[in-house]
């Protein structure tokens, strides 16, 4: 005849699935969780090297947003190129728009210089992160 476990032995074991279930994906103390350096899908390159587009694209004193890319290519001077995430950093709508020397925020009225993303109108907390292009011969990359 078995003997029945001991209330601690089930209650700890209970305790000890129900914390098991509490983890999010991606937390550090998951041993389990992928990353980008173990993944054999990831390629360091796939992204690097990618035409958005030719110079003559951008306009001067205005820019392209490139919503697939999420990223927003500006030319403040001539032969001048700057790149930013084309993602508000207000509640992370995509900009919609290029004029007047500001990226635009459709959802809250957020604006961007073209020159640096710095915060022109708000409620956007901070600017848009800056992203690397090359310029070679009429064509701008995304790096």
């Amino acid at each position: 005849m078995m003997t029945p476990p001991a209330r601690r032995t089930v209650l700890g074991t209970g305790a000890a699935f129900l914390l098991a279930g509490c983890s999010k994906y991606g937390d550090s103390n998951s041993s389990s969780a992928p990353t980008a350096t173990t993944s054999p899908i990831s390629s360091p390159k796939s992204s690097a090297g990618r035409e958005l587009a030719e110079k003559s694209d951008i306009p001067v004193g205005g820019g392209k947003i490139f919503k697939d890319q999420k990223v927003v290519v500006t030319q403040p001077k001539k032969d001048e190129f700057k790149a930013f995430s084309a993602i508000c950093t207000h509640q992370g709508c995509t900009v919609s728009k290029v004029a007047d020397g500001t990226i635009d925020c459709p959802c809250h009225g957020s604006k961007y210089r073209i020159t640096d993303a710095s915060v022109v109108a708000g409620p956007a907390p901070r600017p848009l992160p800056a992203k690397k292009i090359t310029v070679k011969g009429k064509s701008i990359f995304l790096a």
